[in-house]
């Protein structure tokens, strides 16, 4: 089994290789010569020789101009001490200076090879080796001080202060000069290069203008730079001038002609670089940032670092954070199943399971092509994961059973769902089906067969449902609770728990890729409703929480997660635009269409039996239960799955009958 499983998961580049290999140890094993080994060896060695020649070179020809610097500094020294007037320096100085002069040389040529100053990458010269200059020639003075009172030796007390004061002056100039000559070369030919301004004169915002400075080939010119204290304004960093505050950026821009604008403050608040960044936006300018604070602890502040603004940083919210240990030891080791793992959700929760460590990893889902696509790159990110890939439906009973019997697992991550509102107003049988009666058949078989945990991945429309999409998955919220209850009655270790959340940013089907090829196709960008607003959150950010959400579980609790603020999404299709280069209303237009069957204008997080209770993680809250009878409930889901299964046209109103949160007759006018 091992063994198939192997074969199974290996990749015409693990073939290779293995063959490879395998020859290499054939050949070596009889005897024969290994000829790859050795041309690779070979070239190995010719590029190592190729090197150390060059290195050689470059050392050579420094240590050339060392001894003229020397000899010239203190021959210059004895001149100073005669006014510059050869003929009155005395024939002992010039007889004590070519005597002392050797030694000099040889003593100087020491300490800057001990202070591997013939090792230096010269183009790159640095405060570093400036510090190692200065104190090489500082145990140079010190020690021919020393030679001459031990030897009372006499020569002028200028010859060796003037003399050391110039070997150092020359020396450094011959070892900067190489990075001066590229800098004044850049200087020269860069002025068809893209003018930039940087946001942020701190720290990141030095060492982006000091990298760009020193690589022509970035074509890029820093040409003021913008920070909102106060202290810094009029001031320079790194020689750019910083002209003024977040408020002054349009000005900076049009007076410096700005083509590209850096936004250079990792540290700063969301809410604080969502509003720069709108500023920025407005200014018709291509923007870059860079990513976080973590680039800053890591020391990777670089231009490669840099990259264009997304949508998320414009959504005003701090970065989500979990305890990453503590999902950690609730997954490793243990067997995962993850249903509908081939969609947005579904995938992001195999990833970040994946990497936790778990004794196998189940991906169940309907669709084929979004199963296969996980798999392969899992298999290709975690080439030592138990993976199994597995396709079915969830509304198959025998099916579901059939995995959960086989392959036991102990903890359910149910994201298969349909999830359009649109489409399901026109189909609504399929969500029953799909989404109701599907939860119900996975989680009895969860129960059956031993899984510690069940979480089902709900959705804010399950608040006050006003289409039929949000009031299933308010049912399977209904689902999760009665069969956590029915877990305890049996004495089952089982615990049943949702994790309830808002929009996700690129999910399939969601408002941003709809927006995206939009404006691709020249628009028009349709919005329903101006007002209409949505919460949102990045697709790892939200499973993150699902993750920590079940570590919390403890049986029949909805989780919610906080968030953040509500985004209008005329404001989020306009700030698309924008990021894509247009102006909205002028390049790309957008018109306002109306909201659709069953959908709201605000969604909501909570009903108003439940409260709130509050977690470990700040951003992780439990709704309060809703107490209903468990017998009537579960009739009422047979009536539904045969009404459902005749294609019954009744099957609103029997769902308002047993969701009675559920209005389907408010659609838009929801508040």
């Amino acid at each position: 089994m091992n063994s198939e499983k192997g074969q199974a998961n290996r990749t015409p580049l693990t073939d290779a290789r293995s063959a490879q290999g395998t020859y290499h140890a054939q050949a070596n094993a009889a005897g024969a010569p290994c000829y790859e080994a050795e041309a690779s060896d070979t070239t190995a060695e010719t590029i190592r020789e190729s090197t150390e020649a060059s290195w050689r070179v470059r050392a050579l020809i420094l240590l050339v101009f060392d001894v003229i610097a020397v000899a010239a500094s203190y021959f210059i020294a004895l001149l100073v001490r005669f006014d510059f007037s050869f003929g009155h320096i005395p024939s002992g100085y010039i007889e004590g200076y070519l005597t002392l002069l050797p030694l000099t040389i040889v003593l100087v040529l020491g300490t800057l090879w001990g202070a591997r100053l013939y090792h230096s990458i010269w183009s790159f010269a640095s405060v570093i080796e400036l510090l190692r200059l200065i104190g090489a020639w500082a145990i140079d003075i010190l020690a021919l001080l020393l030679y001459a009172h031990v030897t009372d030796t006499d020569m002028p007390d200028a010859y060796w202060i003037v003399g050391g004061i110039l070997g150092f002056a020359t020396t450094t100039c011959v070892r900067f000069s190489y990075r001066f000559a590229r800098l004044l070369r850049h200087t020269l030919t860069r002025k068809a290069a893209k003018r930039t301004l940087i946001v942020g004169a701190g720290e990141s915002g030095r060492v982006l203008i000091r990298e760009i400075r020193m690589n022509p080939q970035l074509n890029l010119r820093v040409v003021c730079a913008i920070d909102d204290n106060r202290g810094k304004r009029g001031r320079y960093i790194d020689g750019v001038p910083i002209v003024g505050g977040r408020d002054d950026i349009p000005t900076a821009c049009e007076g410096y002609g700005i083509e590209q604008i850096i936004f250079a403050i990792p540290s700063c608040s969301a809410a604080e670089r969502r509003a720069i960044l709108e500023i920025c936006q407005k200014t018709g300018v291509e923007v870059q940032a860079i990513p976080g604070i973590y680039q800053l602890v890591d020391g990777k502040v670089t231009v490669s670092s840099l990259r264009k603004v997304r949508l998320e940083d414009l959504l005003g919210r701090e970065p989500i954070v979990v305890d990453a240990e503590e999902v950690r030891s609730f997954i490793e080791g243990r067997v995962v199943l993850v249903t509908g793992g081939g969609g947005s959700i579904g995938s992001e929760l195999c990833r970040q399971i994946a990497k936790d460590n778990p004794r196998q990893l189940i991906i169940f889902d309907i669709y084929e092509n979004n199963a296969y696509a996980i798999q392969q790159e899992l298999r290709h990110s975690y080439p030592d994961l138990d993976l199994v890939t597995l396709i079915g439906s969830v509304r198959n009973e025998p099916r579901i059973r059939s995995v959960f019997e086989t392959y036991r697992p102990e903890l359910v991550f149910h994201a298969a769902a349909h999830k359009h509102v649109p489409l399901m107003e026109d189909s609504p049988c399929e969500a029953i089906k799909n989404n109701v009666i599907g939860t119900l058949k996975c989680a009895q078989a969860a129960l059956d067969f031993d899984a510690k945990r069940f979480v089902l991945i709900s959705t804010d429309k399950a608040v006050n449902p006003t289409n039929i999409m949000g009031a299933s998955k308010r049912l399977c919220e209904m689902v999760v609770q009665m069969m956590d209850r029915r877990a305890d009655a049996q004495g089952k270790d089982t615990d049943y728990v949702a994790v309830r959340f808002g929009n996700v940013l690129g999910s399939n089907g969601s408002v941003v890729p709809l927006f995206e090829r939009q404006i691709a196709e020249g628009g028009p960008v349709t919005v329903t409703d101006p007002r209409i607003t949505r919460y949102f959150m990045t697709i790892p950010e939200a499973v993150s929480l699902v993750l920590q959400s079940a570590c919390y579980a403890r049986g029949g609790e909805i989780f919610v997660l906080d968030m953040g603020e509500p985004v209008k999404i005329d404001d989020m299709a306009r700030n698309l635009i924008r990021l894509a280069g247009y102006e909205p209303d002028v390049d790309i237009p957008i018109v306002y269409t109306g909201l659709r069957p069953g959908e709201k204008l605000y969604e909501e997080r909570l009903m108003d039996e439940e409260g709130l209770k509050r977690t470990d993680n700040e951003l992780i809250s439990i709704a309060e239960p809703i107490q209903m009878d468990d017998a009537a409930f579960e009739g009422q889901l047979l009536r539904l799955d045969e009404l459902s299964r005749a294609e019954s046209p009744r099957i609103r109103d029997v769902v308002a009958e047993v969701v009675p949160t559920y209005h389907p007759e408010r659609g838009g006018q929801a508040a």
